[in-house]
């Protein structure tokens, strides 16, 4: 029954797919068995991705057969018009919307999988579970780190690195681990809501051009009482008392460092190659990406120099002798790493998206939400569909249909696209994670008893929005 009612709040969803550039291009197969097909394609290909979780199908799996298919319909019903090349030239400006979307987030990835493997991420939660803190104090730093780390990292890692932090300090505690891991899914969703860098949907609206980099400031404020609101309700309910833990050290490897700060170089080089050279944001993260692998190389030749104790003891040379889980840094193995099932899902959605919109549903859409509703109703709408269907979709969808809206509108429809999915655990990628690494403790019904208090985070957090920013309106 929860597929279904997913489902039924999918539909209208799907009728805001369509390239932009082609809206005025596209014809209208929408009454006709060849629109009927596609969107019967991408419901079942979409049901089985809200199914995942039951069927354990990999989400991509699903809409990789469904883009193929959908796009071979496209074909075949502009072909009756004698417009076959047509379908052709929409794929391939997909295609490309896709691959410069691919090159950013896998350098970000591979990024972000090096910092792991360096142990900056181990290091980070060692010294938070040896520090002392109380469990308050804990609860608030594990939020305020969630939030000020995912708009550089992605907020699934962030999630998870912090939920480390509170599953080791509250053993034996399911309440704190459970209000700790809804303040960290909320954090983290917020935090990434002002950052290209900390969410697929504000990077889709920076790639798009449709606003720039510094102009996402303005949603930091309305991001921070996001989480503000339903973190301070909840502390209410975190328990008094200090934990007794211990834990190992780790410490940051050699070169740890100095990757964190070519990640920082990388994100400063994109921003400033896309702001005054105009160039696309992919080209400054592969850049990026290549001087990481030349440290990379420099790591490497440290590391083979330095045999390990025990083979040294036997009088054997390291090279010749690493085994698997400690052989040396190797730059193809972060990048080995990189969340493939979730960037063949972009491609399977994007292509999905775009080609349910060369069939012409694209003017019901606008029609419907942000001609009747009105575009502020329209994006509050987004936000609440985003915990409920992937935000991914939503905003490709919504940047394709191209609605004519200000810059504050542009800025409401990515905050609320990016904090809608913490309403329900099952929102984000973030509550999924935690679902899983926090088992028994947090669950979809431990966040559902507290959906009310992020709603208020959620209601404020648009208030300030139109409130702080009015003049963007």
């Amino acid at each position: 029954m929860r597929i279904a009612r997913r489902l039924l709040c999918s539909l209208p969803l799907l009728l805001l797919a369509a390239p932009a550039w082609a809206a005025g291009e596209a014809h209208d197969f929408t009454a006709t068995t060849w629109g009927l097909i596609a969107l019967t394609l991408f419901i079942v290909a979409y049901a089985a991705v809200i199914g995942e979780e039951f069927m354990h199908l990999r989400k991509s799996k699903p809409v990789l057969v469904a883009a193929g298919a959908i796009w071979v319909v496209v074909a075949l019903a502009y072909g009756t018009i004698g417009q076959s090349e047509a379908a052709t030239k929409m794929l391939r400006h997909n295609l490309l919307e896709y691959a410069e979307l691919l090159l950013f987030l896998l350098a970000a990835m591979t990024y972000v999988n090096t910092l792991d493997e360096r142990n900056v991420f181990k290091a980070l939660r060692s010294w938070l579970i040896r520090s002392g803190f109380s469990l308050r104090s804990i609860y608030w730093l594990t939020g305020l780190l969630a939030f000020f780390i995912s708009p550089f990292a992605d907020n699934l890692t962030t999630a998870l690195v912090m939920a480390a932090v509170t599953l080791a300090v509250g053993a034996g505690n399911p309440r704190f681990i459970a209000l700790s891991c809804i303040s960290i899914v909320v954090a983290a969703n917020a935090g990434g809501a002002f950052s290209p860098f900390g969410d697929i949907t504000t990077l889709m609206v920076w790639q798009k051009g449709v606003v720039k980099f510094e102009q996402f400031l303005p949603l930091f404020i309305p991001s921070l009482v996001n989480w503000l609101v339903p973190a301070t309700i909840m502390a209410f309910a975190i328990p008094k008392g200090r934990p007794s833990v211990s834990a190992d050290l780790f410490r940051v490897k050699v070169g740890g460092y100095v990757v964190t700060g070519l990640f920082l170089l990388t994100i400063a080089m994109t921003v400033l190659m896309h702001h005054y050279l105009h160039l696309p944001p992919f080209l400054g993260m592969m850049t990026g990406l290549g001087i990481l692998k030349l440290h990379g190389y420099f790591i490497r030749r440290n590391e083979l120099r330095q045999p390990m104790p025990e083979l040294a003891a036997e009088g054997l040379s390291a090279p010749e002798h690493w085994k698997p889980a400690t052989k040396p840094f190797d730059i193809y193995i972060s990048m080995k790493r990189v969340e493939w099932d979730t960037l063949m899902f972009f491609y399977g959605v994007i292509l999905c998206v775009g080609g349910l919109g060369a069939l012409g549903y694209l003017s019901v859409a606008s029609t419907a939400l942000y001609g009747e509703l009105g575009a502020t109703a329209a994006n509050i709408l987004v936000g609440l569909a985003s915990a409920i269907v992937d935000n991914i979709p939503i905003m490709f969808a919504v940047l394709s249909m191209n609605p004519d809206m200000t810059l504050g509108q542009w800025l409401l429809v990515t905050l609320t696209a990016g904090v809608g999915g913490s309403l329900l655990s099952i929102g984000s990628a973030a509550g999924v994670a935690l679902m899983g690494q926090a088992r028994g403790y947090y669950t979809f019904f431990s966040h559902l008893k507290w959906t009310w208090a992020i709603a208020l985070g959620y209601a404020a957090s648009i208030w300030v929005h139109l409130l702080l920013n009015r003049d963007l309106f």
